[in-house]
């Protein structure tokens, strides 16, 4: 007997369309600039205090609770550890945040273009979602959202500074948000906050609707170790721990730990890592924006760009045919533009001497 290998799936997963991750191929002499990844190698403090870590021996389970972890996060920020969530990478966090609290009776609330994966996460939970259009500069219409949310809604989300586009909001207009929308909750998805952004974690001890989730992956260069974490207050804390401990209680091993709270402590690092990053990407924009190109405002560790004599896609293609990767999205309304990480400066300058040579080839 043969049967289609679907009909052994539940019913939801052939509806599904998962979230496509960037590339990463094996090319020799690559310039990888498509997943917004640090180019500079974490903290020695970090590094060191893993291989303490794993010298130490890794035969028993971690703390579940991440303790030490969660107070490094609160010492930074001025907050309790009972205020701090911790999960493998912010991805899992967002993911346990849509099922703790978005199944409600009325949709979800996003921006139109955001992080692709929230709508997964949607998808998957089955949670009803309503996008809202950013306005014509690629900005989230905050007035919008507020107006929508007050009419009732399952919670808002949104990324701030936004992906893929990079533009931050103030913390005036969050709190425009949080106050449309009190009796749900509005999670503020901070993953590149570091590099421009105005945080709302100041807010977590006035809103209690106000969920904030960051990564160790972009600013600590730390994407291979997988450390995410939220904030809010205590109550939201508690439900995404149900979560957690009803899907794997011990989502952070020891090494991911002990990296991640030597990561955050060395604040020599963190901020000559990301000033140069920051100085990359203002000098970046300028060289694109002399070849021809329109480059979004970014607060982020990347740029959003097109050529509006060029088509992005093609542009994409052909630089990847240069051993040059930047990210393409298919989406409505950004098919035009690249997602552009910054990397070195010789990765960013090696990025625009191929650009050059692909505009007049083809001019």
């Amino acid at each position: 007997m043969t049967i289609a290998v679907p009909a052994f799936w539940s019913p939801r997963i052939g509806a599904l369309e998962p979230y496509v991750p960037g590339e990463q191929p094996r090319i020799e002499n690559l310039v990888k600039l498509n997943t917004n990844e640090n180019p500079y190698p974490p903290s020695p403090l970090a590094v060191e205090a893993i291989q303490q870590a794993a010298a130490n021996g890794l035969e028993r389970y971690p703390d579940p609770t991440s303790l030490a972890l969660r107070e490094a996060v609160a010492r930074r920020h001025g907050l309790q550890a009972d205020q701090v969530f911790a999960g493998n990478g912010s991805d899992e966090v967002l993911a346990h945040a849509f099922f703790a609290f978005f199944q409600q009776a009325e949709p979800l609330l996003m921006p139109d273009v955001s992080y692709s994966f929230y709508r997964v996460y949607a998808q998957l939970y089955g949670i009803d979602c309503e996008l809202l259009p950013v306005d014509e500069g690629l900005r989230i219409d905050v007035d919008a959202m507020a107006a929508r949310a007050r009419r009732g809604c399952a919670g808002l989300v949104i990324a701030n500074p936004n992906a893929p586009t990079g533009i931050g909001l103030p913390l005036a207009r969050i709190e425009q948000l949080l106050d449309a929308c009190p009796e749900r909750v509005v999670l503020v998805d901070e993953a590149y906050v570091d590099f421009g952004g105005e945080s709302a974690l100041p807010l977590v001890g006035k809103y209690p609707n106000l969920l904030v989730v960051q990564t160790l992956s972009k600013s600590r260069s730390l994407a291979g170790l997988r450390v995410g974490f939220a904030c809010g207050q205590a109550h939201l804390i508690d439900a995404l721990v149900r979560v957690k401990d009803s899907f794997n209680s011990y989502p952070l091993d020891r090494l991911a730990v002990a990296g991640g709270v030597a990561a955050l402590e060395d604040e020599t690092w963190f901020n000559t890592a990301r000033d140069k990053i920051v100085d990359t990407r203002e000098g970046l924009s300028l060289q694109l924006e002399d070849l021809g190109f329109e480059v979004l405002p970014s607060q982020t560790n990347f740029v959003f760009a097109r050529h509006p004599q060029r088509d992005a896609a093609e542009l994409a293609t052909l630089l990847r045919e240069r051993a040059v990767l930047v990210r393409h999205f298919k989406q409505p309304r950004i098919a035009q533009y690249l997602r552009i990480s910054i990397g070195s400066r010789e990765q960013c300058s090696v990025l625009v001497q191929r650009l050059q040579e692909i505009l007049l080839e083809n001019t």
